[in-house]
């Protein structure tokens, strides 16, 4: 048995449970935040068989693919707000996916 935690942009999210929940996977949803701009993620906690970890990756590789956008940061004092309102390009989406042995599941 593993668990699969996948870290996906908000933006994936709602997709990659549809999917998930169509090919009979069934997951549980965090809400967090990533460190680089504060970004909203979703973390997910799915629980499956050994044999099925490659078909969940492959819904992942589906549904959270990178692209990039143009952001712009917040501002901190006056002298370095120019520059912190400019517009950086940045990439977003695709998955940070971890993989742990569960040695025991229970179902209550």
């Amino acid at each position: 048995m593993k668990l699969i935690i996948p870290i996906v942009h908000k933006d994936d999210a709602s997709d990659l449970q549809s999917h998930l929940s169509k090919a009979g996977f069934m997951s549980t949803k965090l809400s967090t935040t990533g460190g680089f701009l504060r970004a909203g993620n979703v973390t997910l906690l799915i629980g499956t068989e050994d044999d099925k970890v490659d078909t969940v990756l492959e819904i992942l590789r589906t549904c959270c693919s990178r692209r990039t956008e143009i952001v712009t940061t917040g501002g901190g004092s006056y002298s370095d707000s120019y520059y912190a309102s400019l517009p950086v390009e940045v990439t977003v989406g695709g998955a940070t996916v971890f993989i742990l042995d569960v040695e025991r599941f229970i179902k209550m």
